[in-house]
């Protein structure tokens, strides 16, 4: 079968690569979108690993079952995670699912960016595999796994209605915030980035203001959009290393930092911490999925609480992934992009 092998960011080569085949408990599912993740292109992650398939935002239709196999068909839509949590260490009994050392272990064969893709059966097993409503194209249910670290995260720092809400950060991680933040009734909303084009997507995911994050007065633009008033949650999408002070500045007492993006290993920030203490501010961070959040993910699009569809920039053939990296490591003229190997 084709799959797109990812070698760095500026390499990825489509190549033959055996098939894989259903054994005692697995799935085997005919891709038919996968979502290329801001993490695919996290060059300094990726690399020491490569070559090797990516793709972990993907919806197909199952098109051979292992032996064992019940609660699902062949020919049956599906959205499927490669992180599944074993429900039964101290972390997952704690309801911290991303914590357990089976959910970083765990992945499916290959990544996404092939034409096929083989599920183990603790996926199957432990919910990492979801059916697809009709109502739900296979493009926006690659937005599943994305919008359920979401979910995971904004339940982490307890965001109620009416709360301010300052995304540091407008790439599809951001703008995924704002839209969650907007249907659980925000109050005011507020983004940064330093991209025209993400700044007007802000505009257009429920951000009242869009913010150059280049500007000198970054703090006080955002503070001034919110009546000069500190948020009561910050979501910091960016690793940009000025965004964590930008946090702790407009942040209000008593509020919530949420460490959403991630740095790589190494990186230092240093803070006044008599004014953390004295603001009695909250630092939090997020990481992943649970087979719970995606659920939740899945009536989010369901009902239409969040929309994503527009979020799609563009929509490539497996051959074109090479293009679809280089877009998405730009950052600059796309949002989402998704690979559809059948077309």
């Amino acid at each position: 079968m084709r799959a797109a092998v990812y070698y760095r960011n500026d390499d990825v080569r489509l190549e033959e690569i055996p098939k894989p085949t259903a054994g005692a408990g697995e799935v085997l599912v005919r891709v038919a979108a996968s979502g290329i993740c801001g993490s695919d292109v996290m060059e300094w992650y990726r690399v020491k690993t490569a070559p090797r398939v990516l793709g972990h935002e993907v919806t197909g239709e199952i098109a051979a079952l292992g032996e064992g196999v019940a609660g699902f068909e062949l020919g049956e839509r599906v959205v499927f995670t490669h992180h599944v949590p074993c429900n039964d260490c101290i972390h997952c009994l704690r309801g911290q699912h991303t914590l357990c050392d089976t959910l970083h272990s765990t992945s499916f064969d290959p990544g996404g960016f092939a034409e096929y893709v083989r599920l183990p059966k603790i996926n199957v097993d432990k919910g990492g595999v979801l059916p697809l409503p009709e109502g739900i194209s296979f493009e926006a249910g690659t937005f599943v796994e994305p919008l359920g670290c979401v979910v995971r995260g904004q339940r982490r720092i307890c965001l109620q209605p009416g709360d301010s809400v300052l995304v540091l950060g407008s790439g599809l991680a951001g703008l995924l915030n704002m839209r969650l933040a907007r249907a659980l009734g925000a109050g005011c909303i507020v983004a940064t980035d330093v991209h025209p084009f993400r700044l007007q997507a802000a505009l257009g995911s429920g951000a009242q203001a869009a913010v150059d994050a280049g500007s000198r007065k970054v703090v006080e633009q955002v503070l001034a959009a919110n009546e000069a008033r500190g948020f009561e949650h910050v979501i910091v999408c960016t690793a940009a290393p000025a965004a964590f002070q930008q946090a702790l500045n407009a942040v209000s007492s008593g509020g919530c930092v949420l460490l959403y993006a991630f740095s790589a290993p190494g990186s230092e920030t240093h803070f006044d911490l008599h004014e953390y203490f004295h603001k009695s501010i909250t630092l939090r961070s997020t990481y992943g999925a649970s087979p719970l959040d995606l659920q939740q993910a899945l009536s989010l699009l369901r009902f239409g609480r969040v929309v994503v569809e527009d979020l799609i920039t563009h929509r490539l053939p497996l051959e074109e992934t090479d293009v679809g990296f280089a877009l998405v490591a730009s950052g600059e003229e796309s949002l989402k992009v998704v690979i559809e190997p059948g077309r």
